[in-house]
């Protein structure tokens, strides 16, 4: 095999259009380290490249409600990430893509949606009620209603309080790297509840949720938002490479 076959038949490169640390780290992380399993080779991961603006630019324009001015940045960061080589792109933030429909039909990019992966997920377990979290403005959107509707699965959105207290804890805390029992016990009383009403899986629907919450803490099993998105990033940059040889 010359070069270019060498070249032409490697993982795609994926791009991370990051907005907070945190959750964009675990995400980053996954890739790097699942990669050897899928890809067969001991530390062998697909090219990564990660471009984030400051998470204050982002919250500046999501307190105002510019989700025009969201997507602008999530479309100058893919722009940038196309620049580099990347052949799509991922965002791990459930909230910000309330702007991927205007983001779209502007990239440079093809994306994966992050709803969509984890309704793709729930689909193939089995589930049929999920309870969601998130910040306020996710669990207020149409971001999961709108893929899980059309996989015929339901849903249950946490209570008024709930939603305060679940952005507080996700703002003030899980963004600034502050894992504290408290924010765990309060999780688990919200998705105790999700289970008493039905829900039989949680949707940590907040890329920082993941490392507080999990299947062995959880009342119920958890579709973890952040690392499903990473592997099907692998998965993909595996097949296209796959197709290619």
């Amino acid at each position: 095999m010359d070069q270019d076959d060498k070249r032409t038949s490697m993982p795609q490169h994926i791009g991370i259009v990051a907005c907070s640390a945190e959750g964009a780290a675990l995400c980053y992380t996954t890739i790097c380290v699942e990669g050897a399993a899928l890809l067969g080779a001991p530390h062998a991961h697909p090219e990564v490249s990660v471009h984030t603006h400051s998470l204050a630019q982002y919250m500046q324009r999501i307190y105002r409600g510019d989700w025009q001015g969201v997507g602008a940045l999530m479309l100058a960061s893919a722009e940038k990430l196309a620049k580099i080589g990347a052949d799509f792109a991922i965002c791990p933030d459930n909230t910000i893509h309330q702007a991927l429909p205007w983001v779209l039909p502007r990239s440079p990019l093809p994306w994966l949606h992050i709803a969509e992966v984890v309704a793709e997920e729930a689909a193939a377990r089995g589930f049929r009620r999920l309870g969601l979290s998130g910040t306020r403005w996710l669990v207020e959107s149409a971001v999961y209603p709108d893929k899980l509707s059309a996989r015929g699965i339901a849903w249950t959105l946490p209570e008024p309080a709930e939603r305060e207290e679940m952005n507080r804890i996700i703002m003030d805390e899980l963004v600034c790297g502050m894992f504290r029992p408290e924010a765990v016990a309060f999780f688990q009383r919200v998705v105790g509840r999700m289970r008493g009403e039905g829900c039989d899986a949680a949707v940590l629907g907040c890329t920082e949720i993941p490392l507080v919450m999990n299947d062995a803490n959880s009342p119920l099993p958890v579709l973890d938002s952040t690392r499903l998105l990473a592997r099907a990033a692998l998965r993909r940059a595996a097949a296209l490479a796959a197709i290619r040889k």
